[in-house]
């Protein structure tokens, strides 16, 4: 049972490695790996996440490849809701909606089952971490082609020291995040 003195006492920056210098010389890659393998810190981020959605009237919850699935799955059962995978392109087995973004070094794609989403359906799209937000937009421009208008968003951490116009996108939603880097 989630008890909120709980919610006060869990430091998840402890439980996040950082790992200097990865993928290249002078970015610190946030591994929420390490964060998963501690029943507590697994127990905290669900209940948390869920704590905040729960009035929301969340119908599917949208996971983004891979770390997005861990939480996303957990979530959408506490919350009495669907679960939605948005893949990377090519790994969905039947007709599917694509979205291209931008990366620092190209673009690249992502997809969903056409068929995942309804114009009736209230979404939280769950990702492990916010940087550009170029998945996050995406994953959100997947859900207004089914005809999504009610959707939330929900991150474990934030580089907030990167400002890109997609996070501006994103500000016009209700967005939780449970660790922010500065």
């Amino acid at each position: 049972m989630f008890h909120v003195e709980q919610f006060y006492k869990m430091d998840l920056r402890r439980e996040i490695r950082e790992i200097p210098d990865y993928p290249k010389k002078g970015i610190s890659f946030k591994d929420v790996t390490t964060l998963f393998k501690n029943k507590e810190a697994v127990r905290f981020v669900t209940n948390t996440i869920v704590e905040n959605f729960k009035e929301k009237g969340i119908t599917k919850v949208v996971g983004l490849e891979a770390r997005g699935f861990v939480f996303g799955g957990a979530i959408a059962d506490r919350l009495d809701a669907g679960f939605v995978p948005i893949r990377k392109k090519g790994k969905l087995p039947s007709a599917v909606l694509s979205e291209s973004y931008e990366l620092e070094y190209g673009m690249d794609s992502v997809e969903m089952h056409s068929d995942a989403l309804e114009k009736h359906d209230v979404v939280l799209i769950h990702d492990d971490l916010l940087a550009t937000g170029g998945t996050a937009v995406a994953a959100l421009n997947l859900a207004k082609k089914c005809g999504v208008e009610n959707i939330y968003f929900s991150f474990i951490c934030d580089l907030e020291f990167i400002d890109t116009p997609n996070k501006a996108i994103l500000k016009e939603y209700e967005t939780q995040v449970l660790v922010k880097y500065q």
